[in-house]
């Protein structure tokens, strides 16, 4: 076994002897602490990476404490090494080294196992840490919340502890930072004498079946039932504080209020209160970075020219975009580790899981479903929370259907112009449109491309209530925003930039690049192309069809280009400062041969349901991949289309 300080020799494709980082694995049961001690140690230095061949993320850091440093990878929270879901699988694979599926490449065991415990109920850990021996790996046990089982009165004979298992035991808090400067020694000290604990059921080191582990589980559990009763005395049974704020969180009247109070308030915060700090990042790229740049290239003489457009109205604007999405992400992610190290997220689960299981998820997915009516990129962050990666797709794919607060200026636009006195009507049949084709495309999912979902019921470890430290959500919230930035950004910034080309591209001569009317440049004539596709909903018309591809962007730039190609287009017989809801109205009653308000309405169905915003597509391609990404986009533009064809097809007959 090779120290810290050398790293692992291994032979390359090549057969040459090739230098690896010695590499720890986290394991241990969901809730016990095991990301909060993986932040503590690596703080920012670490990234998110999917498993080869999975949806699976795993989060990847450096711990420096020696040189060179050591790389540490936080496994999928788990009870079991036989695992009942992908993310259990790759759990299993990268201890036993049977796939290669550990994001490093190489695929080996890891060079240690730090087994994670909650000191408060260590005996959940001890049948996966004899699981864990059957790999053969060294490991160190942690003993996390020693705080919370000191409260609960429950007291650990560490030295004995130490003795029983036969490895060693380490009480941390990642919190407060006590006890890491004993685990750095205790970790140096396993690496250059690594230590494996003993399976009690006699399992030698290697692979197990199910039908193993059931003949060899009473044992397991015998060894268990006399480790605790060596090691651990517990105080007599107290109602503990959080037992006492369960009585009324999870009470059945009492507590789905309590749990729409706390989904309001995280739909305030990932939406109005990031509102003037996205205005803000907008103003200082639309403002004084524009500003400066097109006087820098005014001072080189490149004025006016396509570079000026290229830069400020392509890459620039894509920046801009990027960056609006920052204060939104960065709240997202602390209002998620407020509600999970406080405990609370556990509870809302239990909350609302009757409601998700008519879409086979549980009930950890009413947090994204509902942070999707704010905005739908933070909502996929937050299916993060669900325990396995095929719920996490699933509910993923469902998040882009719920109705984000960009299409509600949309909706408010043309319910205002074409129906007036119902446009509030209107505006609610949205939302519950909205509300209706998740469950029902849920519904249909689950029948379909996820039948491998299985209804399971909702089993949580409910931690208890504690107060979140700052250092860490800040410093976890930090390293979500900052990949988000670098992965969506890129994407986001590059498409930005082919739209602009789109539109400085002339169609026909008579035109410079970069000096072109929208009507008469590609992106225009592609609209105008495509706008008879979208004859049977009635709203065959470039410029509408054209404020869509706009929408592809962020729904919001929807009613600007609306009025900038009603603008572009002109209409006969009309003066240039007619207003945009008489240009609306003329254009749409043409298009749908008088039946204007049908063609609307199919124009809002459409906007409900077609692809989302561009940042939506990132957030979707890092989290799953390009291929269910591509597929759903598809899919989701072909029920648009039925659906706004139905509504016009429909609404014109009444």
């Amino acid at each position: 076994m090779a120290s810290c300080h050398d790293g692992t020799a291994e032979p390359d494709r090549a057969g040459s002897v090739a230098t690896r980082p010695t590499r720890i694995a986290l394991v241990g049961n969901p809730n016990v602490g095991k990301s909060t001690l993986f932040n503590a140690l690596t703080g920012s230095r670490q990234r998110t990476v999917n498993a080869p061949g999975t949806t699976v993320q795993l989060s990847t850091g450096i711990w420096s404490a020696w040189s060179p440093a050591v790389e540490l990878i936080d496994l999928p929270g788990t009870y079991s090494l036989l695992a009942r879901s992908p993310d259990e699988q790759v759990t299993v694979d990268l201890l036993t080294g049977r796939s290669g599926t550990e994001p490093t490449s190489t695929g080996s065991p890891p060079d240690l196992v730090l087994l994670v415990a909650d000191a408060s109920a260590v005996g959940r850990s001890l049948y996966l840490l004899a699981q864990v021996a059957q790999t053969g790996s060294p490991v160190v046990m942690v003993l996390s919340m020693a705080d919370v089982a000191a409260h609960r009165g429950v007291r650990i004979d560490v030295p004995a502890l130490r003795a029983a298992l036969g490895v060693p035991v380490v009480v941390v808090n990642p919190r407060t930072g006590s006890g890491l400067s004993q685990l750095v020694t205790t970790v140096e000290e396993a690496l250059a004498a690594p230590t494996s604990a003993t399976d009690p059921a006699g399992v030698t080191p290697g692979g197990v079946t199910p039908e193993d582990e059931t003949e060899r589980a009473e044992l397991r559990f015998v060894w268990v039932e006399s480790v605790l009763a060596a090691t651990v005395r517990s105080a007599p049974y107290r109602l503990s504080r959080s037992d006492r704020i369960d009585r009324v969180v999870l009470n059945p009247w009492l507590g789905v209020p309590l749990f729409l109070a706390c989904m309001w308030g995280v739909f305030t915060l990932t939406t109005r209160v990031a509102a003037p700090l996205q205005a803000h990042f907008e103003a200082l790229v639309t403002g004084p970075l524009s500003s400066a740049a097109r006087a820098a290239l005014s001072w080189v003489g490149a004025a006016g020219t396509p570079v000026e457009g290229l830069l400020v109205d392509g890459l620039l604007a894509g920046v801009g975009t990027v960056l609006t999405f920052v204060p939104l992400m960065g709240i997202m992610f602390l209002v998620l580790g407020v509600l999970e190290d406080s405990g609370y997220l556990a509870r809302a689960a239990l909350v609302g899981d009757r409601a998700m299981r008519m879409v086979g998820l549980d009930g950890r997915a009413v947090l994204p479903l509902i942070v999707g009516f704010g905005c739908n990129v933070p909502a996929l962050s937050a299916t993060r929370t669900l325990p396995n990666a095929r719920q996490r797709m699933l509910a993923g794919l469902l998040v882009p259907l719920t109705s984000c607060s960009a299409r509600l200026t949309v909706y408010v636009l043309l319910a205002s112009v074409f129906f007036q006195q119902r446009a509030g009507t209107v505006v609610f049949a949205m939302y519950l449109t909205s509300g209706a084709l998740v469950v029902l495309a849920g519904l249909l999912m689950r029948r379909t491309a996820f039948r491998d979902v299985q209804r399971e019921p909702l089993v949580l470890e409910l931690p208890p209530y504690r107060v979140p430290a700052p250092r860490a959500l800040f410093a976890a919230a930090w390293f979500r925003v900052r990949g988000f930035v670098r992965d969506v950004g890129t994407i986001i910034v590059g498409t930005l930039t082919v739209m602009w080309l789109l539109t400085a591209i002339p169609a026909s001569s008579g035109h410079s690049f970069g000096r072109v009317p929208l009507a008469e440049s590609v992106f225009g004539e592609a609209a105008r192309t495509a706008s008879g596709v979208f004859a049977p909903a009635g709203f065959g018309d470039w410029p509408a069809v054209a404020a869509l591809a706009s929408g592809f962007v962020a729904k919001e730039v929807v009613v600007g280009s609306l009025g900038q190609s009603y603008a572009a287009a002109g209409t006969p017989g009309r003066p240039e400062s007619a207003s945009l809801a008489s240009r609306l109205r003329e254009s749409f009653d043409v298009s749908s041969g008088g039946h204007g308000p049908a063609a609307a309405l199919a124009f809002l169905v459409f906007v409900l349901a077609y692809t989302p915003c561009l940042a939506t597509l990132a957030e979707q391609r890092r989290l799953f991949g390009w291929r269910p990404t591509v597929a759903a986009m598809g899919l989701q533009l072909a029920l648009a289309w039925l659906l706004a064809v139905a509504a016009f097809q429909i609404g014109r007959l009444l």
